[in-house]
This record gives C-alpha cells, structure tokens and sequence, in this order.
C-alpha cells in the first residue's frame, strides 16, 4: 500500500515540477524520488493525523483545561502532500473560499502546513485581539521570501515591509513622518484630489462624446478596471514623485503600461512560489521563478528612473522642498536626509509597488456595490452633494463631512479584502479557543471569513456603509493590517479612494444590468474573476 502510494505521488509530483514549475524532467524525478522516499516514511503518521481532526474537535467540544498545540484542529500534518492536493485541486485561486470553508468543517481555530509553511489560522475577533497583545514592539509577520529572494540576488536594499526588528521600527518611523501622520495627509491631499477631478472629468468627456442620451443624462457601459488602474498609478506617482505622468491622454505611455503589467505579473506568480524554496527554484532556472523575477526587476527599472528625475528636480529647484511647494513623499525624504539614498529607493519602489492594484481593485468591488445597491448609493450621494458644497471645494472638509464615504471604503474591503490574511508572530505563548498557541508561531487571521461571518457582523451579505458610524471597531476592519506594522501607505489608501468616489458620485450615477454576486479569485491579493461591466450615467453639477 506504502509503495503504491508513493509511485502515484512520484508521478503527480513529477507532473507538477514539470508543468507547474516547467523545469526539466530529469531534475523533476531526481526532486520527486526524494520527496516520495520521505512520503513513504511518514505515510503511517498520515493516516493516523486524518483521524486526528474530528478526535481533536471533539474533545475540544467537551470543554476542560487549556489544550495542547498538537490538539488544534488540523488539515493534515504533511505539509507537502496539502501542497500537491491544493495544486491539484486548483485551491491556491480560491485560497479566501478553503478558509471560510475549513473553518465551517473545523471550527475557529485550525493548524495548516503547506510545503515549508505552517500557521494556525484564526478568525473571531476575541483571538484576534489577544493575538495583537502579544506582538511585542516589534511586531512581526510572514516575510514574503520571493520578494526578499530578488531583493538578496539583485542586492537591492530592502525597505520596510520586507524588514523586521529594530531596523524595520526606525526606518517606519521616519516614513511615518511623511506618509501617516496628519500633517503628511494635509500635504499630498490635494494632488489625490486633482488627480479624482481630472479622471472623472476625463471620464465625464468619454461618456458625453461616446455615450447615448442628452448631455447631462448621458449614459455608457463599459468595464472600468483600465481606467481605475491608470487612475491609480497616475495618483501614486503624483504623491511619491510629485510629478503627473499623463495617463489619462488618448495615448498613455509604453512605460506606464508596462508597470502596470508587471505588477500584475508579480502579485499573480507570487502565491505558488511561497511555498517551495525560492533558493531551489533560482538554482533549477525554473521559469515560474524567472517570471517573477523579470517582473520585479520592471518595477525597479521604473521606479529608478522616476526616482532620477526626483533627485535632479530636487537638485535644480531653487530652496529645494522648503520654498513651500509640496515636492512628494520622494522630495520629503531627500530633504530630510535621514534614510539613505538607497533606503529611498527600496522603499518609494515598494510603496509604488503596492499602490496600484491595491487601490484599483478595491475601488472596482465599491463601484460595483454602490451600483447594485442604489438606495446606499444615493444615501452616500446626498451626504456627499450637500458636504462638498458647505467644504466650497476643500477636499478635506468634504471628506470628513461624507464620513459615509469612509463607511463604503471599510465596506468594500469587509467584503472584499485585498490581502486575505494578516500575520504575527506573538512574543510570548498564548491562549487561542483554549488552546495554546507557542511564542514564535505564525498566527494568521483570515479576513475573507471574518469579514462575512453571521457570528461577527449581523447580515453580512448586505452592503451597508453605516454600519461603521458607531464607535469602535473591536478588531472587525483589519484590511490595512493593525497598531504599528499596519500598511504604511493606508493614508494615501483610503484617501485615494475615498476622492474618487466623492468626484464619481457628483458627475455619475452607477447602475449595473446583473445584482448576482462577484465570483472571486486569490493571486495574492483578491480580484474579481471578471471584471464588473458598469453603466455609468451623467448628472447635473
């Protein structure tokens, strides 16, 4: 039996290095007979370990004192084996369905290995909590180790979000200074709010010219996605480099479009290479680990030539950034002089990195839902027309007079997380649903079952925004992460979105022909299997 078990693995690990990874088949069996020989060794503890799950679950039913890390509820011990079934049963796109789907069978706590990765995975905001009390001062999560992997090979600084312990806490409080606090959020405000005004003008233009109707009740149907991701590299250059990149022209540049793709590229070939050594992969040539690569080293490319012209901007402008012009988060930094030039780079690459599809995405699942739910969506309006008009314009007293608008973004990511998963490592040994969990174990909340979860949110198949007028949050909107590790460009996030959708919401009104649910799928961050097709009307300014 032990035998026969260990030849079909052989094969289905051969075909999986040989197509998945597409290295040579040779390679591919001297791989596979090493694997299989240890399959073969630890097959008695397999089938011992899938009994383990409803025995565990069980007893942990019957109540009793705090229970042993081995006791969590598991989906089986051999880390290896889950990596070739969720490879052949295509579960790493839908990563966020297996989660809410184990936690249904399981309860709210289980332990997962797969390939070199094991976690214990949590989703009710009472674990959550004491999880975040443990973090320590420097509180750490799962290091990304292809994106370290490229950082060592291309001997690339790395910045903060690759970083952890003391260096990361001083190098994030310097960036703190220029893209957290509210005096930062003062000064890049108004370019996100040219950059909205200037896309919904241009989109107003297009629907006019090519839509059906008379001009103030024009209306077009089109998928918005292009349009939302030139918007957002547009805004992220505008407030990193303090420079316009042109994308909302007829023709916009080769460049650009080219980061874009590389963007993409790299979040889609990130998630299968998380769990295999990136190491092996770079030493096999393996063209999974080359794509990724490539695609980072586009990103570079372009960040480095738009840092170039920041620096020679910044050296040619009389007084440089202190004769009171807003030179971008870039222009701050180099002003300042406290990172190196080095550390700007790796940093201002990251934060361009993560600011394109991060926002985009979002703001197609809020569109989505604002138009398949009109009466929120002329809630939101009306509280939109009448604070922009008592702001006269002032992009920061219309937001935090339309605190709706913030309601739709957290909403949005409820719903729609981006990252499906945030993580730490506690400091110190913890308690989990009466279970404990050691110190240095990767702890992983799951924001997908969280965020839809009749336990934590009452109907949580509605699109609500006011849902979140009521003071705090109790550890339910964690999309940007939380405390001092949370994401570091949230700021320039949430108001990216929170402008456009103020600007779309007075020029448009959105509808959709089909209200059926999203299909979803996982490539690191979670997209729409096919892009929403959006009707979106003119109305009177």
């Amino acid at each position: 039996m032990c035998v026969c078990v260990c030849v079909c693995l052989c094969v289905c690990v051969c075909v999986f290095v040989c197509v998945f990874l597409c290295v040579s088949l040779c390679v591919c069996m001297c791989v596979c007979v090493c694997v299989c020989v240890c399959v073969c060794v630890m097959f008695k503890q397999l089938k011992v370990s899938s009994l383990h799950v409803n025995v565990s679950f069980s007893a942990r039913r019957s109540g009793g004192g705090v229970r042993d890390f081995q006791e969590i509820p598991h989906t089986g011990s051999n880390g290896w084996i889950n990596l070739l079934r969720f490879w052949k049963d295509g579960r790493f796109s839908l990563l966020h369905k297996h989660m809410e789907n184990t936690f249904r069978r399981l309860g709210p706590i289980y332990r997962e290995s797969l390939g070199s990765q094991s976690s214990v995975n949590i989703m009710l905001p009472m674990d959550i909590g004491e999880l975040f009390r443990s973090e320590g001062l420097h509180p750490r999560r799962m290091t990304l180790q292809p994106w370290a992997t490229h950082r060592e090979t291309r001997r690339h600084s790395k910045g903060v979000f690759l970083k952890n312990g003391t260096e990361w806490r001083s190098d994030r409080l310097l960036l703190n200074k220029e893209v957290m606090v509210a005096s930062a959020v003062r000064r890049f405000l108004p370019l996100l709010d040219d950059v909205a005004r200037d896309f919904c003008h241009s989109l107003r233009q297009r629907v006019e010219t090519e839509g059906v109707g008379e001009r103030d009740q024009c209306s077009m149907t089109l998928d918005p996605s292009p349009d939302l991701f030139r918007f957002a590299l547009e805004a992220s250059c505008h407030v990193l480099y303090g420079e316009r990149i042109g994308l909302f022209s007829s023709s916009p540049s080769e460049e650009s479009e080219r980061f874009i793709w590389a963007v993409e590229r790299m979040l889609a070939t990130t998630p299968p290479l998380l769990y295999l050594p990136p190491r092996l992969l770079l030493a096999l040539r393996a063209p999974l680990w080359t794509q990724h690569a490539t695609a980072w080293d586009h990103i570079f490319s372009h960040a480095e030539a738009r840092i170039q012209r920041g620096y020679q901007r910044l050296q040619t402008a009389v007084g440089g950034a202190s004769d009171g012009r807003f030179q971008g988060v870039l222009g701050q930094l180099m002003e300042a002089g406290q990172l190196s030039s080095e550390l700007i780079k790796a940093n201002i690459t990251e934060l361009m990195a993560g600011g394109v599809d991060t926002t985009a995405v979002p703001l197609q699942f809020a569109l989505f839902e604002l138009a398949r739910n009109p009466d929120v969506q002329e809630r939101v309006r009306a509280q939109v027309l009448s604070s922009w008009e008592q702001a006269s314009g002032d992009p920061q007293k219309a937001l935090q007079g339309a605190p709706l608008l913030k309601g739709v973004v957290k909403e949005t990511l409820r719903l729609y997380p981006v990252g499906i998963t945030v993580q730490r490592y506690p400091v110190r040994d913890i308690v989990l649903q009466n279970y404990r969990v050691p110190a240095g174990t990767l702890v992983q909340v799951c924001l997908y079952p969280l965020g839809r979860s009749p336990e934590v949110f009452e109907c949580p198949e509605r699109f609500e925004p006011s849902r979140w007028a009521a003071s705090g949050e109790g550890f339910r909107s964690l999309a940007f992460g939380f405390g001092s590790r949370q994401c570091v460009g949230r700021r320039i996030a949430e108001n990216e979105m929170q402008l456009l959708l103020l600007h779309i919401l007075r020029n448009f009104r959105l509808t959709v022909s089909s209200t059926e649910e999203l299909n979803t799928k996982y490539t690191l961050i979670l997209l729409p299997e096919s892009p929403p097709r959006i009707t979106f009307t003119t109305r009177p300014l």
